[in-house]
């Protein structure tokens, strides 16, 4: 029987990723206008940006144990070996909750083969580590193949960011008051990156024009083997940017498959629309 792939909404894969590959999804939650929406499934990305640029300013919150309770039962029942790769637990209670629901269900199944793997990951970083695990699953590897495979992944996955407007991270509890007002006052762009699942600025940059080129320097500093991996661009409702930084890289580095999708609901919620996001492998792609 074929390894179980599940992943969270926070992964930023679309719908069609998760039919595709044979990928179970779990939601986050999204609160907007006080309004409860499932993140991937009863909620639009673009709903929550159009909003956000109204003024809204939409909160999330993690899986719920039962919706993980749920998915993992169902797995049990049927035998079927199971790998839960989860949203950065530095950045979610998302993981906690299903290491939670993990012993609450093997008490029942004691003989249920799942794993619950913190990717230290967000977006398409850790989209790009699921669909890897999907990819080997359904080539028939083992669980201990993919857990070595896709460790590694996660391990070497680079996050490289920046936001249109600081006023969002700083609402989220990211930047000070101070900084928000005097970046958008100076139009900085602020380039961040993604360190032990943290978020992490690493340069601030005056101009959005130098902002791309910036993220592909820091591309071509950080990452290896970048003609024959894949790699992924998320954004904020700016397709534009988007397709700009994949024109880019293709011309720098010769990149074949580059994944480009928008930020979902729930990560959107808290970086705001006008986010640019990329995403690569500082290591040889296995």
């Amino acid at each position: 029987m074929d390894v179980k792939i599940i992943a969270d909404s926070a992964s930023d894969l679309s719908q069609a990723h998760f039919e595709r590959h044979n990928i179970d999804m779990v939601s986050l939650k999204v609160t907007l206008n006080e309004e409860d929406y499932l993140d991937g499934k009863t909620i639009t990305p673009k709903k929550v940006y159009d909003a956000m640029r109204d003024g809204a300013a939409p909160k999330t919150s993690q899986v719920s144990p039962q919706a993980f309770k749920e998915v993992f039962t169902r797995y049990a029942e049927t035998g079927q070996p199971c790998i839960y790769f989860a949203f950065s637990s530095e950045l979610s209670g998302t993981y906690q909750t299903a290491k939670m629901m993990e012993d609450e269900v093997k008490t029942e199944h004691p003989d249920f083969d799942l794993h619950v793997i913190d990717t230290k990951c967000a977006s398409l970083g850790y989209g790009l580590v699921v669909l890897r695990a999907a990819e080997m699953a359904s080539n028939g590897a083992s669980v201990q193949e993919i857990l070595d495979t896709c460790t590694y992944h996660a391990d070497h996955m680079e996050h490289i960011f920046t936001v249109d407007d600081l006023e969002y991270l700083y609402r989220g509890g990211r930047v000070s008051k101070t900084a928000a007002f005097v970046g958008t006052l100076l139009k900085i762009k602020p380039l961040l990156h993604v360190e032990g699942g943290k978020l992490i600025p690493l340069e601030k940059i005056r101009g959005s024009k130098k902002v791309l080129k910036r993220m592909v320097e820091v591309m071509k500093e950080r990452g290896e083997d970048l003609a024959n991996q894949p790699i992924a661009i998320s954004h904020g409702d700016d397709i534009e940017n988007a397709e700009q930084l994949a024109a880019m890289i293709r011309g720098e580095f010769g990149t074949e498959q580059i994944h480009i999708e928008m930020v979902g609901s729930a990560i959107g919620a808290h970086a705001g629309p006008g986010t640019i996001a990329l995403f690569f492998l500082n290591k040889p792609y296995k």
